[in-house]
């Protein structure tokens, strides 16, 4: 491919990317049809595929002249960030094409009915007596003047989905809901004792397992969008939708940087928050890492032959449902990897609906891991549906307040979370460091 088709590459990317986002930013409340995350999902390919021809430019000047030519090397980190940017838009417009719409439903039982019709009013003009005959007010567990009015069971359905979609660890974790504010899970330390007998031989008796627990207690999540009182009267708005997008975003936010890193006081512990240990002495309790070798780095001749070692490291009932967990520049970083046939171990998704991979096996980014430095846990692999665990209490309530930021109308809305690892085998980690 000639220099002129390689810079008209780019820029035409980097221009699709722009125009993209404008459309996006302009078309935010609407619905994204599949003509739209086909056309988007095509220029992201078109984006990759120059990113590769870029790339290999890159490598032949290695090999001539021992360096890369630094227009390329910038040309090549441009067309990265256009892929990047072209996924944000995908993922985007394949949510929102997949998204159910609020009420849509054709059936709705009368409580239901009663439950949304009250719930809108007091929303809307603070009337409260409708939701009174409904639900006793529930006062929170840490604080008495805390209180709020659960929402209708469809919103609460919409608002975990969008959180779901948007919170990368809780899409591949596993997902317990309760209604109690801690869950507790028994597990075996040592499971009974077992032996071959002959078929007319006395059976010994057994001893019996010795079982643990694991505690996973739910901390509140709150978020607190405001509104004017002339959206709250314009009866076009949809109050449901209105309140789930407005939460389900910081929800998704703040529960993201909990479940990677959160240090379990007031938030669930994240699964780097947990000691960790070299895989070779890995007990139970711990999370085990796999080192490059190289201090800040993959190793310099073989960078593939670090990924491989550490996909396993994880045991094989693990390896079949894992996933790669890192953040967009450690992608970046990795898409330039080749195994020993020339093929790119990164590959872009095979629709717009699924995930791109690295060696076969599904990458999902997750900005808050860790970029890569000295010492750094950058990369977590693992069956996370097994080994990390989000426990949600059932119902999300809103407190309306139109006192305190006059004349806006705050909605002090909470929910109740938690989550931990669960399996500590299941999970392993990629340090950048020489031991």
């Amino acid at each position: 491919m000639s220099e002129q088709h390689l810079t008209e590459d780019i820029h035409g990317a980097n221009s699709r990317a722009q125009h993209a986002r404008v459309d996006h930013i302009e078309t935010k409340a609407a619905s994204g049809s599949s003509e739209d995350v086909a056309l988007a999902f095509d220029e992201f390919m078109r984006a990759f595929e120059a990113f590769k021809a870029t790339n290999e430019e890159r490598i032949g000047q290695i090999e001539k002249r021992l360096s890369a030519d630094v227009l390329t090397s910038e040309k090549l980190d441009r067309i990265n960030t256009a892929i990047d940017e072209h996924k944000a838009i995908v993922d985007e417009l394949a949510l929102k094409s997949a998204r159910p719409q609020l009420g849509a439903s054709t059936f709705r039982s009368t409580s239901t009915l009663q439950h949304k019709a009250a719930f809108e009013a007091y929303v809307r003009h603070g009337e409260a007596n409708g939701l009174h005959r409904l639900e006793e007010k529930a006062l929170s567990v840490g604080s008495g003047p805390d209180g709020g009015y659960l929402v209708p069971a469809e919103t609460e359905a919409a608002v975990i989905r969008g959180v779901k979609n948007i919170s990368p660890i809780r899409a591949i974790a596993g997902n317990r809901v309760v209604s109690a504010s801690v869950y507790k899970k028994p597990f075996a330390i040592t499971g009974p004792s077992t032996g071959w007998v002959a078929e007319t031989a006395t059976r010994p008796e057994t001893n019996s397992p010795t079982l643990a627990e694991l505690t996973f207690p739910t901390m509140e999540l709150y978020a607190m969008p405001s509104a004017t009182q002339t959206l709250l009267d314009d009866s076009a708005v949809n109050i449901d939708e209105w309140l789930a997008e407005e939460v389900q975003i910081a929800f998704a936010q703040q529960e993201g940087t909990a479940f990677v890193s959160g240090d379990g006081t007031n938030k669930p512990k994240g699964f780097l928050a947990y000691t960790k240990v070299a895989n070779g002495s890995w007990s139970w309790g711990n999370i085990g890492y796999i080192a490059t070798g190289t201090d800040g780095a993959f190793d310099t001749a073989d960078p593939s032959d670090d990924l491989i070692d550490f996909i396993y490291a994880l045991k094989s009932e693990y390896r079949a449902n894992a996933h790669w967990v890192m953040n967009r520049a450690t992608q970046a970083t990795i898409r330039k990897f080749k195994d020993a046939d020339g093929n790119y171990i990164w590959q872009p998704a095979e629709r717009a609906d699924l995930s791109p991979t690295l060696m076969n096996y599904p990458v999902t980014e997750s900005e808050d891991m860790p970029n890569i430095a000295s010492g750094s846990y950058s990369i977590a692999f693992g069956d996370f549906q097994r080994g990390y665990l989000v426990v949600d209490r059932a119902g999300i309530r809103v407190l309306r307040d139109p006192y305190s930021a006059k004349p806006y109308v705050l909605f002090y809305t909470t929910k109740r979370v938690g989550g931990g690892v669960q399996d500590f085998d299941a999970i392993k980690l990629l340090k950048f460091g020489t031991s």
